[in-house]
C-alpha cells in the first residue's frame, strides 16, 4: 500500500510539473503570436487553467515530502507527548477540512458538467474539464492527510523536508 500511494503522490507532482510546461507554452504561444501578428483565442485562460491544476496537483507530493509550511517552533517547544497530540490534532482538522473540499470540489465538477458552464473569456471551454484538476488535486491531498493521521497514530515521525532530500 505504501508503493502504491507513493507513486500516487509521485504521478501527481509529475502531473503538476507538466501544467507548468503547460503554463510556459501558452505564455510563449501568446507572446509568439503577438509579435508576429496572430491571435491565439484563450491562451491567457488556458495559462491559468494550467496553473491551478499545477497547484492543486502539487498538494498531496508537497505534503508527503514535508514541504507545506508547519509550525514547527510550537510544537518543538512542547513535550514530545504533547507535541504529539497537537501534530495528531492539526492533522484531524486538516483532514476534515480537506475531505469538505474535496467534495466541494468533486460536485463543482459535476455542476458545471450537469448546467453546461462554459469560461467567459474567448476560448468558451467547458469549465468541468480544467475543474478536473482540482477535484483529483484535493482529493489526493485529502488521501495524504489521511496516509499522514493513519502514520502517526501508529507513532511514525513526521516527514521532514531534510530527511526526503538526503
Amino acid at each position: 500500500m505504501r508503493r502504491f500511494l507513493d507513486t500516487l503522490y509521485g504521478i501527481a507532482g509529475l502531473l503538476a510539473g507538466v501544467c507548468m510546461i503547460g503554463v510556459l507554452a501558452s505564455v510563449l504561444a501568446a507572446i509568439v503570436a503577438r509579435q508576429m501578428g496572430w491571435n491565439i483565442p484563450g491562451t491567457d485562460a488556458y495559462a491559468g487553467y494550467f496553473m491551478a491544476a499545477a497547484g492543486f496537483l502539487a498538494l498531496a507530493t508537497t505534503f508527503k515530502h514535508g514541504e507545506h509550511i508547519r509550525v514547527t517552533l510550537l510544537l518543538n517547544s512542547l513535550a514530545e507527548r504533547n507535541g504529539r497530540r497537537l501534530d495528531i490534532f492539526a492533522l484531524a482538522v486538516g483532514t476534515v477540512l480537506a475531505a469538505a473540499f474535496a467534495y466541494f470540489s468533486a460536485k463543482l465538477v459535476y455542476d458545471s458538467h450537469l448546467y453546461n458552464d462554459i469560461s467567459t473569456a474567448n476560448d468558451a471551454t467547458p469549465l468541468w474539464i480544467p475543474q478536473i484538476a482540482m477535484a483529483v488535486g484535493t482529493f489526493l491531498f485529502l488521501v495524504s492527510l489521511v496516509d499522514e493521521l493513519v502514520r502517526r497514530l501508529r507513532g511514525l515521525p513526521a516527514p521532514s523536508s531534510q530527511q526526503t532530500h538526503e
